[in-house]
């Protein structure tokens, strides 16, 4: 999604079949609040054929309508995410928090960030504030493990990919390595302020 030199050529409908097929975004179920869920699968997005065009397109005819008019949370699974075959780039990421609503935008409850890797983490300190507008980036929660996401989300109302089961059984093996349960609420990031002198701390909220 970076430069269409990188994409491989199909054109815009089947762009949106395809993201359709592939169930990247899917509103199922309810959180504990009551609110409508959003289900985004990272590990799907097909970054290398897709354009920032096709994804807006789709969102706008086949999800927002239907988050217009109530509350709604986003559970995001980075599970198995591979940057180089679903990172979008982040002005792509900008492009499409922008195109978002501001009616969609103010029914945004939470964010719900499932198995962030280190990388995510710090990239989201350094950008996300500018990637996510309008309020969205401080609704970001980090979740290490399914068990925590339950605390919040209806666990029989949503379904998960059996990768994230596996990932789930990968960090019970390594729980002493992976798992960071000593982590605050706020852990924060500290950015040498001779690098990038604008930006000399972000807090980051963790669910864990």
């Amino acid at each position: 999604m970076n430069s269409s030199t990188s994409l491989t050529v199909i054109s815009l409908p089947e762009q949106q079949k395809l993201i359709h097929k592939l169930q990247i975004f899917k509103i199922q179920g309810k959180d504990k609040r009551g609110c409508s869920i959003l289900r985004i699968i990272g590990k799907f997005f097909p970054a290398r054929v897709v354009t920032v065009e096709a994804v807006n397109k789709y969102l706008q005819e086949k999800i927002y309508p239907s988050l217009e008019q109530r509350q709604f949370s986003i559970v995001y699974l980075h599970t198995g995410v591979n940057r180089a075959e679903n990172f979008p780039g982040i002005a792509s990421l900008r492009s499409i928090c922008d195109a978002m609503p501001e009616k969609v935008k103010n029914h945004l409850n939470a964010v719900y960030f499932l198995h962030p890797s280190i990388q995510s983490r710090l990239f989201l300190a350094l950008f996300g504030r500018l990637i996510f507008t309008g309020g969205v980036y401080w609704k970001l929660n980090y979740v290490t493990r399914l068990e925590f996401l339950w605390e919040h989300v209806k666990r029989k109302e949503i379904e998960m990919p059996e990768f994230v089961y596996d990932h789930e059984e990968e960090l019970d093996e390594y729980r002493p390595i992976m798992d960071y349960g000593m982590e605050g609420d706020h852990p924060r990031v500290y950015i040498d302020s001779t690098v990038e002198p604008a930006v000399s701390m972000y807090s980051m909220r963790c669910i864990a």
